[in-house]
């Protein structure tokens, strides 16, 4: 019993000792690659617990989640042989887990220190001298961080294929105070230009815009004007019209009244030449006898009478011959006035009995 306790005692020692350094855990995101005596093993481990012979098994445990690599105070020469410095590099990575065990074989578990940093310094160098510090500084550095990722994935796809670059972004560099104070004077100039051209625009602009108004105005009153032109020409035309059928109206009209004019005339006249008969001529010769308020009868009438202001009638002779002739007249009218007067109602009697 004495010789047990002392051998209990010391295997339950070794198997907390082994407990203690024999169980490991991994972390998420991560995976365990084992080393034994200096040599990797093909064991990989996920996240969890596992065990291991201490003392002799080591484990490193590798990234295998996107992850952020920083690459500081990277020195540059430009063609022109200034010395710039980039302060900070960002080298977004992942490291696929099926090829985790020939990354690490091939490159250690610090594997992105000889593929992304120092690849990183040779890229920016190479880049830098080939290019002027203006076109470092400012005309090109917006180009830095895609063709550092297109160069870094180049690379990388021949010496590790299970590493993927997915970004990288570069820190303005930081170049000498003279030659910094240079380009600052330069910015604020171009400030200047760019404020200067953007005033020349909005004053084209305002003038462009005036301009557009004016003709718009213009386009306005000139189509008012033609409207109104036109519709003074169509109450014109209308007028005309109003006009052209009052003349042919009063054209009608006319015509109309003289055609019943001459159609009355003509009637009259047809009418007349039905009357112009023996008997009707013979009725108005008495008519116009009968009307007559003196009526002289005798071999020596004279042929032409004056009718003066008291009503009596003279020929042109001399005053005795009118006197002679006047008795001689009144001395023919009593003597033949019962004779006329019969005459007269002989005709009308005899008219009558025609009619």
């Amino acid at each position: 019993m004495m010789l047990l306790l002392p051998i209990g005692v010391a295997v339950l020692s070794l198997s907390l000792m082994l407990a203690q350094f024999g169980l490991h855990s991994v972390q998420e995101g991560h995976v365990a690659v084992y080393y034994r005596g200096g040599a990797l093993l093909r064991t990989v481990n996920g996240p969890g617990f596992h065990t291991m012979v201490p003392f002799i098994t080591t484990f490193r445990q590798i990234q295998v989640t996107m992850q952020t690599d920083e690459v500081t105070n990277v020195p540059c020469g430009t063609s022109g042989g200034v010395i710039i410095y980039f302060d900070r590099i960002e080298v977004v990575n992942i490291l696929n887990v099926e090829h985790v065990y020939d990354t690490i074989r091939k490159y250690t578990p610090d594997y992105d220190r000889s593929l992304i940093f120092h690849k990183v310094h040779h890229e920016l160098n190479q880049f830098c001298s080939a290019h002027t510090l203006q076109e470092v500084y400012t005309d090109f550095f917006d180009q830095i961080d895609e063709n550092l990722r297109i160069a870094l994935q180049r690379d990388l796809t021949k010496m590790a294929p299970g590493l993927e670059v997915l970004s990288v972004r570069v820190t303005k560099p930081r170049i000498p105070q003279s030659i910094k104070d240079n380009y600052e004077l330069i910015e604020s100039e171009k400030t200047k230009l760019m404020i200067a051209v953007q005033h020349q625009r909005v004053v084209e602009k305002e003038a462009e815009t005036e301009r557009k108004h004016a003709i718009i105005k213009a386009e306005k009153d000139a189509e008012v004007a033609q409207i109104q032109n036109q519709a003074r020409v169509s109450l014109k035309e209308t007028e005309k019209r109003i006009a052209s059928i009052a003349n042919d109206m009063y054209l009608d009209k006319q015509r109309a009244e003289a055609d019943a004019t001459y159609y009355a005339a003509k009637k009259n006249a047809e009418a007349n030449q039905l009357q112009l008969t023996e008997q009707f001529l013979e009725l108005q010769k008495y008519k116009a006898i009968s009307q007559n308020t003196k009526i002289y009868f005798g071999s020596d009438i004279p042929s032409m009478f004056v009718e003066t202001r008291s009503g009596s009638l003279f020929p042109h002779h001399d005053s005795t011959d009118m006197q002679t002739e006047n008795a001689n007249t009144e001395d023919v009218s009593r003597n033949t006035l019962p004779s006329v007067t019969s005459f007269l109602t002989a005709a009308s009697a005899a008219l009558m009995n025609t009619s």
